[in-house]
């Protein structure tokens, strides 16, 4: 009896005894290499002779028909009971009926294989692996009917309709297999499918056949790669017009695809070809036209490498053109909102010199509208609308379109947030070269209503003050002070037209006006501008009481010394008209002197008492008052001067570090004058004095 761990296809030996024990390795103890060394071929060669003998089942002989029963009995029962354990193991069904196959026992396997289709008819490899026993064992009709059922159970596997077409063409059943084809085609199968049937029908030489094919082959796949398989094949059989044809039908139900451009390639290459470069040309313009520039990549690619082979000098400028263009419409694709690309676009259509192309370039730019109201991201978009308008105007010639690009580049910008004045004011230039006055004024008045600004009153005065409009000009003045009291430029400039009218007493009315604002920009122009005017008049005592009046004001260092000078001056000015003797203007200068050196002399004062810390004001006082004694020449006294004189000291001071350390010392100027040396000679001579009384106290004591 048999062990119960024996196993039948050892020869019911057990694992054990069929078991290979290999030798222990031993520990190596000594390390150091052997006197006789052996090579990894003789390792090899040692333990392939030293291997034992692998152990097999013995093979079992049948010597007659008795045993031959037995043995597929029980092959049938193993194969039986592993399907019963194992229903939906397809290997396990093919197993099976190959081997009642290979017993020649055909009706055995035809039953085998149509149990498993039973179980699984979906499974593909059934049917294949069944047909093709049927084919190879040369039951043809069996084998019709295996393929027949198969491909009206599953007529979406494709292998099954190529194998069975395969079978009836190998057995020169044309007509069968171009009927099996049709049946095929009526399930409208992928590209492969036609394009097998096509060839089928070509190798026959049917090529009408294979034309009408064709035609249903695009009318099922509508695309564009069918459509030029179909012309390629017109072309290679010489048709040249029914390819063309192919190609224009094509275009017509295609031309708006996203392949497209790979259709247009197609058909100008394959105008290029038959030699009309014309036509290409208008093929390739035509595409570049119709298909958006993102996927026209390709294509531009192509056309230049057209144009350069057969174009002239124009044609190749053009391609090139239209390659730059390309590259600006994918950047203006990536980001609309980059102005300076629109820029560099819109010139490149400029040198090109189409007017639509140019204006639609323009259009699509002042499209992209910054998306925050903020003034920094419209500063450069802002001159988008100004370059078209200036094209519309200077290149263009079209004065309706250039006034209503600045209507509505005006209308778009929030002026309650910002405006800008140069696209006010180019406005009404415009209208200014169109002699429409009236066109302009009201563009400016608009402009000061909404967004008023410095350089809008400043063009608008100027504009009126060049017509000789004086009253206008005194209303746009009023309204700009109105709007900016504190603007010192504006109240100069009104009181300078006014004085340049000879309207003395309204320049200066508006002088007093604009001197007694609470706040001003720059308050020691106007007071300049209103002493340069009086000074002009010729009246001094006016002078010196606003001197007196921006004394009260500042004891600035320059207010003192442009006094001084004045007086100074104001000698010259009344030599410059006295018919009196040399005596007379000798005393007359000597006056005047008298004057400045009393400016001088209180400003000195002041300095000296109320600001002692200004050392280095006064000090560059006193030098300017040297300079001017120095200038009066005999009827200077520079010793009045040279004895207020300070020294120049050098001294230095320490320097804090942000932690409070001491970080070093730097140099720096200090002044010692007269009367601080006196007093420091007084101190030095009480202490000398106390020193001494304590001396003789203590000798007395």
């Amino acid at each position: 009896m048999a062990s119960k761990d024996a196993d039948p296809s050892l020869g019911y030996l057990t694992r054990k005894d069929t078991e290979v024990k290999l030798p222990r390795p031993t520990r190596v103890k000594n390390k150091t290499p052997a006197p006789i060394q052996i090579t990894a071929e003789q390792i090899l060669r040692e333990a392939r002779e030293r291997q034992e003998a692998e152990i097999r089942p013995p093979k079992q002989k049948i010597t007659d028909s008795t045993e031959l029963a037995d043995y597929r009995l029980r092959k049938r029962k193993e194969f039986e009971d592993l399907i019963r354990r194992v229903r939906w193991n397809v290997s396990v069904w093919i197993k099976y009926a190959q081997w009642e196959e290979s017993q020649k026992d055909f009706n055995r396997a035809r039953s085998v294989w149509e149990r498993a289709l039973e179980v699984d008819y979906r499974n593909h490899t059934l049917w294949l692996k069944y047909a093709e026993v049927e084919m190879k064992n040369k039951f043809i009709n069996h084998a019709r009917n295996v393929w027949d059922r198969a491909v009206t159970l599953l007529p979406r596997v494709d292998q099954l309709w190529y194998k069975y077409i395969h079978m009836e063409e190998m057995l020169g059943n044309v007509a069968g297999a171009r009927q099996i084809f049709e049946r095929w085609m009526s399930w409208m199968p992928d590209q492969q499918g036609w394009l097998s049937y096509i060839k089928f029908e070509l190798r026959y030489n049917e090529v009408e056949r294979a034309r009408a094919i064709y035609e249903r082959f695009v009318q099922c796949h509508p695309k564009v790669g069918a459509w030029i398989k179909y012309a390629k094949f017109e072309m290679k059989n010489g048709e040249i017009v029914r390819a063309r044809n192919v190609y224009e039908r094509a275009v017509e139900k295609l031309a708006d695809e996203e392949d497209a451009e790979q259709l247009f390639v197609a058909f100008a290459e394959f105008e290029e070809r038959c030699k009309e470069t014309e036509r290409a040309r208008c093929i390739y313009k035509f595409a570049l036209d119709h298909i958006p520039k993102g996927r026209a990549e390709d294509l531009y690619r192509k056309f230049v490498a057209f144009e350069k082979q057969y174009g002239d000098k124009e044609g190749i400028e053009d391609a090139i053109v239209g390659k730059r263009r390309f590259q600006y419409e994918g950047e203006v694709r990536k980001n609309p909102m980059n102005y300076d690309t629109w820029f560099d676009y819109i010139r490149l259509e400029e040198s090109v010199g189409s007017k639509e192309r140019i204006r639609e370039a323009y259009e699509r730019a002042i499209a992209n509208v910054p998306p925050a109201e903020e003034k920094r991201y419209w500063q450069r978009y802002i001159y988008l609308w100004i370059n078209y308008a200036l094209y519309e105007e200077l290149d263009a010639g079209d004065t309706e379109r250039t006034r209503d690009v600045y209507r509505e580049c005006l209308k778009l910008i929030p002026h309650e947030k910002f405006s800008f004045a140069k696209i006010w004011l180019l406005a009404a230039q415009f209208e200014i070269r169109q002699l429409n006055l009236k066109g302009a004024r009201q563009i400016l008045g608009n402009a000061i209503g909404k967004a008023p600004k410095d350089k809008i009153f400043k063009k608008y005065i100027e504009i009126e003050l060049q017509l000789g409009n004086i009253d206008r000009c005194r209303k746009l003045y009023e309204k700009y002070l109105e709007w900016a009291p504190e603007n010192c430029y504006a109240w100069s400039k009104y009181a300078e037209l006014e004085r340049s009218l000879s309207e003395t007493e309204r320049a200066r009315s508006i002088f007093e006006l604009a001197i007694t604002q609470p706040a001003l920009d720059m308050p020691e122009l106007l007071w300049k501008a209103y002493i340069d005017f009086e000074i002009s008049e010729g009246e001094y005592e006016q002078t010196r009481g606003l001197y007196e009046r921006l004394l009260d004001r500042t004891k600035h260092l320059k207010v003192w010394i442009s006094y001084a000078k004045f007086e100074a001056s104001a000698m010259e000015e009344n030599n410059g008209g006295s018919d009196s003797p040399q005596d007379g203007v000798q005393e007359e200068k000597k006056e005047c002197i008298q004057r400045a050196r009393r400016v001088f002399e209180r400003a000195i004062n002041y300095y000296r008492t109320s600001a002692p810390e200004l050392k280095e004001e006064r000090a560059m006082l006193l030098e300017e008052w040297l300079n001017m004694e120095s200038s009066f020449g005999e009827l200077g006294n520079i010793s009045l001067v040279q004895s207020k004189l300070p020294k120049k000291l050098k001294k230095r001071k320490q320097i804090t570090s942000e932690d409070g350390g001491v970080a070093g010392y730097e140099e720096y100027i200090d002044y010692l004058f007269p009367e601080e040396n006196q007093t420091t000679n007084l101190k030095i001579l009480e202490a000398a004095y106390k020193w001494k009384k304590q001396k003789i106290s203590s000798d007395d004591d």
